[in-house]
């Protein structure tokens, strides 16, 4: 009997979101592995991914927390996913997104594809009109 994955991923999704991945760089997450380390073992990495996505078999790893200073002081706490996470994520929101953006009213900027939360401030100022002087 032959094995039937119960989500269908094409590998070529898991090499685009590979390539997003790596064009933005970034940090090693808790496995302390960087996009060269990856790099060095690419096929079987990019393989292990598509074949835990797309068997429903994929949980992603804990979350490298890094603490950043704010300008005003203190800091907050920066999640830094491992490169696998990434592109697994990246899948994802190469997926979902199309799926659901047809969904979306035409003035929903939140988690929106080249939208963003000053596009709906200038969006608003514009039709509430600015009182000068």
């Amino acid at each position: 009997m032959s094995k039937t994955n119960p989500y269908i991923i094409s590998k070529d999704l898991v090499i685009e979101a590979y390539q997003l991945v790596k064009a933005n760089a970034g940090s090693a997450g808790v496995d302390q592995q960087f996009l060269s380390d990856f790099d060095q073992n690419l096929k079987d990495n990019l393989y292990k991914i598509w074949n835990r996505m797309s068997s429903g078999t994929y949980f992603p790893p804990p979350v490298k927390a890094v603490p950043i200073p704010k300008k005003a002081g203190g800091e907050r706490i920066l999640g830094v996913p491992t490169v696998s996470d990434r592109i697994a994520q990246t899948v994802v929101k190469l997926t979902f997104e199309p799926r659901v953006e047809p969904y979306f009213l035409p003035d929903s900027y939140s988690y929106r594809l080249n939208k963003s939360a000053l596009d709906a401030v200038g969006v608003r100022v514009k039709d509430v009109g600015v009182m000068t002087g």
